[in-house]
């Protein structure tokens, strides 16, 4: 009997799970919960279902549910791993969705890259389109002061050019059975990733111009901040793997989380030099550098 149940094939069949249905519910609940939101935040209303769902609460319970169901959903996936579900071709869809899902992230940032270069290229139609006040015709606006590229902007390039070294030599470690290896390059990339957050809220504390006070500015913070929020959540994964390295959770032959951590590390890291290049230093040319 025992024979008669025992897998002898490479795929994996999951048990019965919640969390595709909590994921669903809690998504819903969180797009609608962030509409409702802002109209709250706007002293407005919405009505959905004859219910008026201009309220903070929705928001949260959607946001509750999203991070329990990633937490649920992950630690499963780990514990799936260490009774050698992943097999060779089970571990080889998981890094083709790893792939894809980095593919859908440069497709996002594509939209916000997309959005600054037809504002900054086409700035007489983006001044007619908009609903932001200021004349010139150039890019930057008239009258707005920018960062200096070279001040902040290149002291974080050079954190995340940093942080890229330390999560290879980390990876390089777990390949060559250096436990200390991995561990120290961890904490060493975490702790960047840390600096390059704190180093971003001070920019932002002391940019000279304001999110709604021009398109320059609604196109800079809208692609600064989405990749500031990738690096914290790239932070976050990373100090996950820390932790279950501390814990001996990875092998040179089993490591797909601590992999699909360094993939995404790498990706926005490389989002970032495009960042760097495309808006703080060809998209600020010519303008007066704010100071001080």
């Amino acid at each position: 009997m025992a024979d008669a149940h025992q897998k002898n094939h490479d795929y994996h069949i999951i048990d019965p799970s919640p969390w595709p249905l909590l994921a669903s519910v809690g998504a819903f609940l969180l797009t609608f919960g962030g509409v409702g939101y802002m109209r709250y935040l706007n002293g407005g209303s919405f009505h959905l279902f004859g219910l008026e769902l201009a309220s903070p609460w929705i928001f949260y319970i959607g946001l509750a549910l999203v991070l329990y169901t990633m937490y649920g959903w992950w630690a499963d996936t780990v514990k799936e791993a260490h009774e050698g579900a992943h097999t060779r071709v089970v571990s080889l869809h998981l890094r083709y969705g790893m792939i894809m899902f980095i593919a859908s992230e440069v497709m996002f940032f594509a939209a916000w890259f997309w959005a600054f270069f037809d504002a900054s290229l086409f700035s007489h139609e983006a001044i007619q389109a908009s609903r932001f006040e200021f004349t010139g015709g150039q890019w930057p606006p008239k009258g707005i002061e920018v960062l200096d590229p070279w001040h902040l902007p290149l002291y974080n390039t050079v954190i995340l050019l940093l942080s890229g070294t330390t999560v290879t030599w980390a990876h390089h470690a777990l390949l060559h059975g250096d436990r200390k290896g991995l561990i120290n390059g961890l904490a060493l990339t975490v702790a960047l990733g840390l600096l390059f957050s704190f180093v971003q809220a001070y920019e932002y504390a002391h940019a000279p111009f304001a999110f709604k006070s021009s398109i320059y500015g609604a196109t800079f913070f809208m692609a600064t901040g989405f990749h500031g929020f990738h690096v914290i959540v790239g932070t976050i994964f990373l100090l996950v793997c820390l932790l279950r390295a501390i814990k001996g959770d990875f092998t040179p032959k089993q490591h797909f989380g601590f992999e699909a951590a360094a993939w995404y590390w790498h990706f926005v890291d490389v989002v970032w030099l495009f960042l760097f290049f495309s808006i703080y230093i060809w998209g600020s040319w010519g303008a007066p550098i704010a100071h001080g």
